[in-house]
């Protein structure tokens, strides 16, 4: 069964088409990259899978079911923006999170919390945005969900935290789940990248398996990308 199946969505505001017809079956056990300009719908379909937005025409089955409060126990969602609690401390925030989620896996969270040079007794008013986004990620990562949907994890940290993110990402989710990242930092996560889904003006236009689009095309995602959306 595909853990994520959309199937002909439409999205419209008022009379603007934002997607248009999207159909897509995302796999157990994949990492894939969600790909495309700004304003080419990636927020939007993103939040339509999260429940944050309605569909207009089409339907959205996550582990065979409609989109709902069962689809939410399996889905651990990182938006773009900071949704926390500012007046707490990262430990109370990972409290917060273990009382909220059964699936929380605090002492994995507290592990990440010390990788990532945080401070379990800081509040999160005193911390800067890089830090804020590592905390985020982690209560994602620290779930035991079977889909993880990650909207621009990367944007606000260093080159060398990327890479510790990245292999984070790798070696906390297992084989029965997937992970979508949307982001425009296309080189620095092509390598963990087993497929590719190209979305232009509210289309998906490409998907492919990575390592299939790189030899197609004699050229990294990130080139392919570029020449595809030039402008």
């Amino acid at each position: 069964m595909n853990l994520l199946e959309i199937k002909h969505v439409t999205k419209k505001f008022d009379d603007k088409i934002i997607l248009n017809d999207i159909n897509l079956k995302i796999k157990p056990g994949k990492i894939y990259g969600l790909l495309g300009k700004n304003g080419a719908g990636k927020s939007t379909l993103i939040k339509l899978i999260n429940d944050l937005l309605t569909v207009s025409e089409g339907s959205i089955l996550v582990n065979g079911k409609e989109i709902g409060v069962d689809s939410k126990k399996i889905i651990s969602y990182l938006p773009e923006r900071t949704y926390l609690d500012k007046t707490l401390t990262v430990q109370g925030t990972l409290e917060y999170f273990s009382l909220f989620y059964q699936d929380f896996d605090i002492e994995k969270a507290k592990k990440l919390v010390q990788d990532l040079n945080l401070d379990l007794n800081q509040k999160l008013n005193k911390m800067s945005k890089g830090m804020l986004e590592k905390l985020q990620l982690i209560l994602v990562m620290s779930r035991e969900s079977l889909l993880y949907i990650l909207d621009e994890p990367l944007g606000g940290v260093d080159p060398a935290t990327r890479d510790y993110i990245l292999d984070t990402i790798l070696n906390n989710f297992n084989e029965k789940a997937s992970i979508i990242i949307s982001t425009h930092l296309i080189s620095d996560i092509e390598r963990i990248l087993d497929e590719v889904i190209f979305i232009d003006k509210g289309k998906i236009v490409l998907t492919m398996e990575s390592d299939k689009l790189r030899e197609k095309e004699k050229a990294s995602i990130d080139e392919v990308f570029r020449r595809m959306f030039k402008c």
